[in-house]
């Protein structure tokens, strides 16, 4: 179910396969049986972004791509730099000067070359397009998010592992921190699959978009009923991998979240921070602040009584707690 062709041309370092963690004390807390975590934190990079790079690197070596660029947050240009080194391809990364400084030393300990802007991942993001533009003729490749199309392919795997995990089911409801959504978008994606391969019905998961109330496109955008999402200003959080004013694929993910009858929502970032705090000492998962976002998130919907009791709920925990450390 992956695009690359040949065994010969996996650029792997053993991506994927991370627990499903019953938190059955944090579940207890907030009136859930059945609460799990993904805990991506497992990845080789520390992240869900080495599931979308193993696959993107891959097909760019296969097609051609001499140089790999990506605007990132942090945790993307770490994970590029990990499967362009592991290539034999150099790696150029551009990041917010505010960026976590664990992941931008990660980065530079792969080999990547490091740029920073003042800015936000959109000025990232066109500072690369403006080098890849450049350099066309070196073989520079922009592995944006959803600029192309295999990382997408690579975070879908997420969703076949959540059916094998549940033991051929699916959960009711999947929170995701959700900046560009591409693992959001991925999932959605791997459930029309499953369903066209008889793995499944037509009956899918309720998708939660988690944001922060300093940036909250995708909650501005279902409120008004709108199909893409106009630009957050000033956006703001201690939870980097959602400070993304304006998803390239918003239009999919508000497409998918009302497919589901899911729902966006925002927290702020002192629940953020209490909600990471609290996951990790009562799970013993290192949580980063996007997990923290949708504990605190969770325990919102609990309370409106949109989440009951008995239903099976998974988190995402997208990357280790450890790369957020000054």
């Amino acid at each position: 179910m992956l695009p690359v062709a040949k065994a010969c041309a996996i650029i792997s370092l053993g991506e994927g396969g991370t627990p499903l963690v019953h938190a059955e004390r944090l579940g207890e807390e907030i009136g859930l049986a059945h609460l799990f975590i993904k805990d991506e934190s497992q990845n080789p990079t520390g992240s869900f972004k080495s599931r979308g790079m193993a696959v993107a690197v891959s097909m760019a070596a296969a097609l051609g791509a001499k140089e790999l660029a990506t605007p990132s947050a942090g945790n993307a240009g770490a994970a590029l730099a990990a499967y362009a080194a592991r290539a034999g391809l150099p790696a150029h990364v551009v990041l917010p000067r505010d960026a976590p400084r664990a992941t931008a030393v990660e980065a530079e300990a792969f080999g990547a070359e490091l740029r920073y802007v003042d800015g936000l991942i959109g000025d990232a993001g066109r500072v690369v397009a403006e080098q890849c533009q450049r350099h066309a003729h070196e073989g520079w490749y922009d592995l944006s998010t959803l600029k192309e199309p295999y990382r997408i392919e690579g975070k879908k795997t997420m969703g076949y592992e959540l059916f094998e995990q549940l033991d051929g089911r699916l959960p009711d409801v999947i929170l995701y921190p959700t900046g560009g959504g591409t693992g959001l978008i991925g999932m959605w994606k791997a459930f029309d699959e499953m369903e066209e391969l008889g793995f499944i019905d037509s009956h899918r998961p309720r998708m939660v978009a988690v944001q922060a109330t300093g940036c909250a496109p995708l909650v501005r955008a279902m409120d008004e009923g709108a199909d893409e999402c106009t630009p957050w200003e000033n956006a703001h959080t201690v939870a980097p991998g959602v400070r993304v004013p304006k998803a390239f694929g918003d239009f999919l993910i508000l497409q998918a979240l009302r497919a589901s009858q899911g729902r966006a929502i925002a927290v702020s970032d002192a629940r953020i921070l209490e909600g990471t705090r609290t996951l990790t000492r009562d799970t013993g998962v290192f949580a980063c602040p996007e997990a923290g976002a949708c504990y605190a998130a969770l325990q919102s919907l609990v309370d409106e009584r949109w989440v009951s009791g008995d239903e099976t709920v998974v988190l995402f925990n997208t990357a280790s707690g450890a790369k957020y450390l000054s």
